[in-house]
């Protein structure tokens, strides 16, 4: 997780680079700063990926055959 978060650190200070040489209301400036916001998604989906399980998932791992734990398929 540090990795992306030093990729983003990285592409906001070329963002900055980019901006203070092209303008802000250069082409360049924007997809600088898409570039930006597009690794700060992928951290977002990464942190969500590594939600803990709840209570109710960890007791259905260790116990399966429980009737609350029973999925059903058309």
């Amino acid at each position: 997780m540090s990795d992306i978060q030093e990729k983003i650190s990285e592409e906001i200070k070329a963002a900055r680079d980019v901006c203070s040489t092209d303008g802000t209301g250069s082409e360049n400036c924007a997809a600088a700063w898409d570039a930006v916001e597009e690794l700060q998604a992928e951290a977002s989906h990464q942190r969500e990926s590594e939600k803990p399980k709840t209570n109710f998932e960890t007791y259905c791992d260790e116990n399966p055959e429980a009737d609350e734990c029973r999925i059903y398929e058309d």
